[in-house]
């Protein structure tokens, strides 16, 4: 495995890696051991805004691997985010028990509220980690599962199967809206206090869930990394490139797309439950159809099949939002339009991918 490693992983990868490792640490301590009056000192808004970026490149990075690597324009993947999101919500609002707002030990408030007499049966084991963590990656992989194995057997390609992947994140939107699925409707789940009996607003709690997901975002790119350097990887590029030739050299093209979907539907979902715990809040907008697009744009900026030009597309657009949205909060979709067009023109293989073009020519250069 070691092996492995080190014959496939570039110079790119391994910075990329080992620079996850050192924020995964530095960060944390200059928050946690660095005074607030030293100018090294991190705020932990900061650190729970940059822990939101993080869990947005995971997300990313999840999307390059089936939009990159198999040509599977995915406009859906929001929807596998949020699920592992309302994972997550759904074991935080189970830690409140009676200190919530009327101290109800199994109830969360919002059921109160509404007037509910028991528990939702898919409420059941929620307040045991274990299964959260299960249903945290089972749920969005099982969906992923029925929805690419009809999809992709019925050989749905193109804008055809983007406008379906649209279609399920939407159905999802709607259905979490409603009150009566249990799911909080249009509020959704918030006002969080303990996680694994450590509170949630706790700066130490906050450092920590910054560190895990900067270690999963590793964890997740050594994956999609492994995948796409292997002999398997060479086949998703086949179909991404000739899916009709690969298909006639006898590879079951379906059974390749349903794996690759299923893997990085699991990614998002994790990316969404270390997205929850650090913004304090899920509701079905999270399922709205637009997110999914954006995450999208974030691709296309850093560098479609690339995986580390996902995830760095992923913080620097949310970096951007976070500016505009604060100072010029009526040009913030303008701005994210005119940045799509610009790359599309100008930058046409991402940020990534166009330096990694200019330093092969250099090199060719070099060498001549």
């Amino acid at each position: 495995m070691i092996t492995f490693f080190i014959r496939h992983f570039d110079r790119t990868a391994i910075g990329f890696v080992t620079t996850l490792l050192l924020i995964a640490v530095v960060v944390p301590l200059l928050n946690l051991a660095v005074p607030e009056s030293s100018a090294f000192h991190i705020p932990t808004y900061l650190v729970s805004l940059w822990g939101k970026y993080l869990a947005y490149a995971l997300l990313a990075l999840a999307l390059d691997l089936v939009w990159g690597y198999c040509g599977i324009l995915s406009l859906g993947h929001g929807a596998f985010f949020a699920l592992g999101g309302y994972a997550m919500g759904m074991y935080l609002m189970r830690q409140i028990g009676a200190r919530g707002v009327y101290a109800d030990p199994v109830l969360p408030d919002f059921m109160v509220f509404l007037n509910w007499k028991e528990l939702p049966i898919t409420w059941y084991f929620f307040d045991h980690i274990g299964y959260t963590l299960l249903m945290i990656v089972l749920v969005p992989s099982v969906i992923a599962f029925v929805f690419g194995w009809f999809a992709f057997r019925s050989r749905v390609t193109g804008v055809y199967l983007s406008i379906i992947t649209q279609s399920l994140t939407y159905a999802l939107l709607l259905a979490f809206f409603r009150n009566d699925m249990g799911f909080g409707g249009n509020n959704g789940l918030t006002d969080f206090k303990y996680i694994i009996g450590f509170p949630v607003q706790a700066a130490s709690t906050r450092a920590t869930l910054f560190a895990l997901t900067a270690l999963f975002l590793a964890l997740g790119f050594l994956l999609a990394r492994a995948m796409v350097v292997s002999r398997f990887g060479q086949i998703l590029a086949s179909i991404r490139d000739a899916e009709s030739r690969t298909r006639f050299l006898g590879y079951r093209v379906e059974h390749y797309k349903v794996l690759v979907f299923v893997v990085s539907a699991a990614m998002a979902g994790i990316a969404g439950a270390l997205y929850v715990p650090q913004v304090g809040i899920i509701n079905p907008s999270e399922f709205s159809p637009s997110n999914s697009i954006e995450a999208v744009i974030w691709v296309a900026v850093g560098g479609r099949g690339t995986l580390v030009g996902a995830a760095i597309g992923a913080v620097l657009v949310n970096f951007a939002k976070t500016w505009l949205t604060g100072s010029f909060p009526e040009l913030w979709l303008y701005g994210l339009g005119a940045l799509f067009i610009l790359v599309t023109l100008f930058l046409p293989k991402g940020i990534v991918g166009s330096l990694a073009v200019v330093v092969q020519r250099m090199k060719g250069g070099s060498a001549a």
